[in-house]
């Protein structure tokens, strides 16, 4: 069975949030149009303590985002709740990045109680959690298919989104349109 991971569409990184993905609210449509054609939707959300490692005031690189429990770290009001069949929390550990929707989660255990071999990855952002959450799936030995008109890049550094494409490539994960 096939499945869509939805990574990390929540308001800290849609336009106005506290770390702002360019063009990060472009994705709900499309990935709306994914899930109802998906007999299996799971979201991901960064859901951070306060005191999370990657916050800048931690000596992090980011800025404080997707705090658990606050209207940042809610799922994008766009997501169609109603298409959306179970939702994992990462990148709660203080030490840990939590980049990809199976570090230290229960994704990998629920995919496989569906009988999933197969994961369309959309969300945000291409360049990290998205990446990170289609290289593990490979690893967990999925089919991986990320679809790109349906996530955004943080382009930390130009050409960042592109570079994931290119390392998503060469792990097996098919990129379309």
């Amino acid at each position: 069975m096939r499945a869509l991971i939805v990574v990390d569409v929540q308001n800290d990184f849609c336009p106005g949030g506290a770390l702002a993905v360019p063009g990060g609210d472009a994705v709900i449509e499309p990935i709306n149009r994914l899930a109802s054609q998906s007999p299996l939707v799971v979201a991901t959300r960064d859901w951070h303590p306060a005191d999370h490692g990657s916050f800048a005031e931690q000596g992090g690189p980011w800025p404080v985002h997707c705090v658990a429990g606050t209207p940042g770290a809610e799922l994008h009001a766009g997501i169609d709740p109603e298409l959306v069949d179970a939702v994992i929390d990462k990148g709660q550990e203080v030490g840990q990045e939590g980049y990809s929707g199976f570090e230290g989660t229960g994704l990998e255990r629920l995919l496989r109680e569906h009988d999933v071999d197969a994961v369309d990855v959309a969300g945000l952002a291409l360049d990290y959690c998205v990446m990170a959450t289609a290289l593990d799936a490979r690893r967990a030995g999925l089919e991986v298919t990320v679809h790109r008109g349906a996530t955004r890049a943080v382009e930390v550094q130009p050409g960042d989104g592109e570079r994931a494409v290119e390392r998503l490539r060469a792990a097996g994960v098919e990129v379309v349109d």
